[in-house]
């Protein structure tokens, strides 16, 4: 499928730079463009590219300028990263092939709810009271526990694990290999150093828009729900623990893991093993950079790295000064000898 520049800018509210006939079939990276693709510049860092790049098209931020010669078509926009996620949204709209009907071997247990134009894939498992809504996609090798319900739209990925009495709102997407709704990390010590396993009878919602990813843990609530709100993004291999309240339209990058009992607020953004410990609260509009260790509650409006997490600022002027512990150590010892050597005198 192709599409003309004019059209791309029609759909973007975009100004051409260039041939305004040209037209692309594809996508790519600005530093790997050919010739019939788009690409876009976002990050000055790779403003060098444009001047060499094949990609047809380029889409440019409405305040670039470009400091020589450029040999491709651009269409500025008031955001070129935004404006490319949209485009991508758009291509998999046209293209997309959404499968329909129930594929054999699988199994679906008597009286479980379905929708229209659903798909269900081979060795899929869909348990007894469950209740699966309208335009769902269920990939082979999934599983579904008893009284589970799917809403509108949501695809689960070949391999994932839904357990029983789990909620997954409208729209929601959970990738392959993740578990949602196991068991919590729940065990009390007994008096011969022992540990037993306190039952784990709660349930996880995820609300609607949550995206899930792969080889992800939620765990259920011991009692009660653990809840990912609307909106919220979860990146894969993160551990969400029992009875945790995440808020709408966080983003966790991979490894991220959130001990049982804490709420999250909204808008938060939590980089690649971030971990928070049980029983605390973090607000709105927090940012915690990679590797953030954070014990303690957090308040909103704040951006915190290192491990204790501190504020940002306050952590970077702690690294610099780390790094030049090693002469700071040498010359203690030389004034500690220096001193020594005048109290003789």
């Amino acid at each position: 499928m192709e599409f003309k520049a004019t059209d791309i800018a029609s759909f973007l509210n975009g100004e051409i730079v260039g041939d305004s006939d040209v037209k692309v079939s594809n996508v790519s990276k600005i530093e790997e463009g050919k010739e019939g693709t788009l690409a876009f510049l976002a990050n000055p860092k790779y403003e060098h590219y444009i001047y060499e790049t094949k990609a047809s098209i380029v889409l440019v931020n409405k305040s670039f300028v470009p400091r020589k010669e450029i040999n491709t078509t651009l269409i500025k926009v008031d955001d070129a990263y935004k404006a490319f996620a949209s485009l991508l949204d758009l291509y998999v709209q046209a293209t997309a092939k959404l499968k329909t009907g129930i594929e054999q071997p699988s199994f679906i247990a008597e009286g479980v709810a379905l929708g229209e134009d659903i798909y269900v894939g081979a060795f899929a498992y869909v348990g007894q009271g469950s209740k699966i809504g309208n335009n769902v996609q269920i990939h082979p090798q999934v599983h579904i526990g008893e009284n589970v319900s799917v809403g509108d739209g949501s695809i689960i990925y070949a391999g994932a694990k839904i357990y029983a009495d789990t909620v997954i709102g409208d729209r929601c997407i959970v990738h392959s290999g993740a578990v949602i709704g196991s068991d919590g990390f729940g065990f009390a010590p007994q008096e011969d150093g022992t540990y037993k396993k306190i039952p784990q009878i709660g349930n996880v919602i995820l609300e609607s828009d949550v995206e899930i990813g792969a080889n992800t843990a939620i765990d259920c609530g011991t009692m009660g729900h653990t809840i990912i709100r609307k909106g919220t993004k979860i990146d894969n291999l993160v551990q969400i623990a029992h009875n945790c309240d995440i808020g709408e339209h966080n983003v966790f990058a991979g490894q991220v893991g959130i001990s049982g009992s804490t709420k999250v607020g909204n808008y938060n953004k939590f980089a690649g093993q971030v971990g928070l410990g049980g029983h605390i609260t973090v607000g709105d509009h927090v940012t915690l950079g990679a590797q953030s260790g954070v014990g303690q509650s957090v308040k909103s409006n704040q951006v915190l790295f290192g491990s204790p997490a501190i504020e940002i600022k306050q952590a970077m002027k702690a690294y610099v000064a780390l790094r030049y512990l090693p002469e700071m150590r040498t010359d203690l010892a030389r004034l500690k000898k220096e001193m020594a050597a005048l109290k003789n005198k």
